[in-house]
């Protein structure tokens, strides 16, 4: 038909079939390719994935406690307090005890932190642009829309199985045991 859009071809060199996957393992799969893409891209500026995680979030909004931050981005407190450390080593996050409860630190971009805003999310840009080549416009928007719809479904299926006391067991816990 005139008006159908062409399907992606694949890229070349990748001659793996994907056809039989699940929804979930080609997302999986995509999230780790896509991570993989701009960490490549972050490497070359000194900076990890894992810290690309925070200064994104501290671009958006300043002066988040270590909970606000593990919180916001999805990772342990633990996680999150190695990685500031590292930060705030490259002079690019300093963490201030804040009044009149000294004891809370909250997190604050340096000059230099703030700064890398422009040089690395050009990074991120171009790493969605080669996963997304050779996909029409109009599907890329529908795409994110429907992951938008995904990620809301599945905050709900969490929300009802929290209300009903199931949590995700820990990662180190055992069934076999």
């Amino acid at each position: 038909m005139p008006n159908e859009e062409p399907e992606a071809e694949p890229a070349a060199g990748h001659a793996r079939s994907y056809d039989d996957e699940r929804v979930a393992h080609l997302v999986r799969l995509c999230a780790r390719g896509f991570n993989r893409s701009l960490a490549r891209r972050l490497a070359t500026h000194g900076i990890t994935f894992g810290h690309w995680i925070y200064l994104r979030i501290l671009w958006k909004e300043e002066g988040l406690t270590q909970r606000d931050l593990s919180l916001a981005a999805n990772l342990t407190e633990p996680t999150t307090h190695t990685a500031l450390s590292k930060l705030e080593k490259l002079g690019l996050v300093e963490r201030r005890s804040m009044a009149p409860n000294k004891r809370r630190q909250c997190t604050f971009l340096t000059e230099r932190g703030r700064a890398l805003q422009e040089v690395l999310e050009p990074l991120a840009v171009e790493a969605n642009d080669v996963a997304l080549s050779g996909i029409p416009a109009a599907r890329r928007e529908q795409l994110r829309l429907d992951l938008i719809t995904i990620l809301g479904n599945l905050d709900a299926d969490e929300d009802e199985a929290e209300a009903r006391g199931m949590r995700v067991p820990a990662t180190r816990a055992s069934f076999l045991e």
